[in-house]
């Protein structure tokens, strides 16, 4: 549906050029909800205006259903630009107008008849959860219903596509969880292409399929959304997912290690990050390495979690033993598909 290929981005700066993109390739598949993530300053909104050229690249190739936007005219562009909605952070209401309205704004600027438009809003309005409110102004309404207005007015031209730049930053937790249920039962309803823009590791966990992590005008890194929250593989990646399952252990689990009988210090005991999801969160994996390796095993810490109905989550433990057997229940946790960290108290403790 989507294809980004060699998109750089360069903007003039008072001390020389900024350079937003550096050769971004991206494939997003049709029907599926895509995160895009990074700090401030990333590039992630610069790229997802590049998506309907917004802004334009400095070079590459942009395709959005089969169709090359970087080579149309203004004509061609305005009329591909139908296919792709987009909903903004702030909202972008014009306070005269009503709830139907400012839903119906981008039909009344394509010349569509009042009994056409009146056609295409109301069902739009009753999607969103506001038919109701269909006669109150912006400054009558709660921040998530002014949201729910900008993806109603976005979906009246029947896009393909739906961009969300940073759609909930703006909104409270208990509604932007509420709009982002809405995103997703629009893409599942729909079947819309969703591409999402966001800063937030909790917003991509509610309703992404796939995520990609930018840093400095690039993708360092990108996978299926559980793939990327139990196996993290770059710095950024580990500290964006840290806000929701820490990636070090607490300070009062390496002292507790410490304060125990001294089998670490001598090579019989072993303090282990077990990192899992999916089937493997319902299997006996303390249990085995008791029964199987004949080791001590105690629970230090630990979080379990769902992302897309898969649950995943990390314990910590110390386990115990004869040094043999334990350096095979490592290796047979990693066979199973369990990610091990052989956690090293005293480099923890500098």
């Amino acid at each position: 549906m989507i294809e980004l290929r060699g998109i750089t981005q360069t903007y003039p700066g008072k001390n020389g050029p900024v350079h937003a993109l550096r050769g971004v390739d991206l494939s997003i598949a049709a029907g599926e909800v895509f995160g895009i993530i990074g700090r401030s300053g990333a590039g992630k909104s610069s790229l997802v205006r590049n998506i309907n050229l917004l802004n334009r690249p400095t070079t590459g190739q942009v395709m959005v259903n089969g169709k090359e936007l970087t080579t149309m005219d203004d004509a061609q562009l305005r009329s591909a630009r139908r296919e792709i909605g987009m909903v903004f952070q702030h909202f972008n209401l014009l306070s005269s107008r009503t709830v139907f309205d400012n839903a119906a704004l981008p039909l009344e600027l394509a010349g569509m008849s009042k009994a056409a438009i009146k056609k295409r809003v109301d069902p739009l309005l009753d999607l969103v959860g506001l038919a109701a409110l269909s006669d109150r102004y912006p400054a009558q309404l709660s921040g998530g219903q002014k949201q729910r207005v900008g993806i109603a007015r976005a979906l009246t031209s029947e896009p393909k596509v739906l961009l969300s730049d940073e759609a909930t930053s703006a909104l409270d937790p208990e509604t932007t969880r509420s709009v982002l249920a809405l995103l997703k039962q629009i893409n599942k309803d729909m079947g819309l292409t969703v591409v999402l823009i966001t800063h937030q590791m909790q917003v991509v966990k509610q309703i992404a399929d796939r995520v990609a992590v930018m840093e400095a005008g690039k993708v360092v890194e990108m996978g299926s959304v559980i793939d990327v929250f139990t196996r993290p593989q770059q710095p950024i990646t580990k500290s964006l997912i840290d806000e929701i399952v820490p990636q070090e252990l607490p300070a009062s689990v390496i002292e507790r290690v410490r304060s125990l009988n001294g089998a670490l210090s001598s090579g019989q005991g072993k303090l282990l990050r077990l990192s899992y999801a999916g089937n493997l969160a319902y299997q006996p994996i303390l249990s085995r390495l008791i029964r199987d390796f004949g080791l001590d095993v105690s629970i230090l810490n630990g979080q379990v979690d769902e992302i897309q109905d898969q649950t995943f989550g990390f314990l910590a433990v110390y386990a115990s033993g004869d040094l043999a057997q334990l350096n095979a229940a490592v290796e047979a946790l990693r066979a199973s598909g369990v990610m091990v960290q052989e956690v090293n108290t005293e480099a923890s403790a500098t």
